[in-house]
């Protein structure tokens, strides 16, 4: 998964809880503090298609 953590699917959770509780649209801002990448590599056999090895990937900016 990439992208801000204090947000709720990239949006500012402020926003969305605003919206939520009004009911009313409102502008919808890109969150853009605490951006993350989560993920994984993983070593795979091309014979037998299985896993090797797992390495987890983490970057914060």
């Amino acid at each position: 998964m990439t992208g801000p953590y204090d947000s709720v699917i990239g949006i500012e959770k402020e926003t969305i809880v605003k919206r939520f509780l009004t009911g009313l649209p409102g502008r919808m801002e890109a969150a853009r503090n605490g951006l993350e990448l989560h993920g994984v590599l993983i070593n795979a056999d091309e014979s037998s298609g299985k896993a090797r090895a797992i390495e987890r990937v983490v970057c914060y900016k």
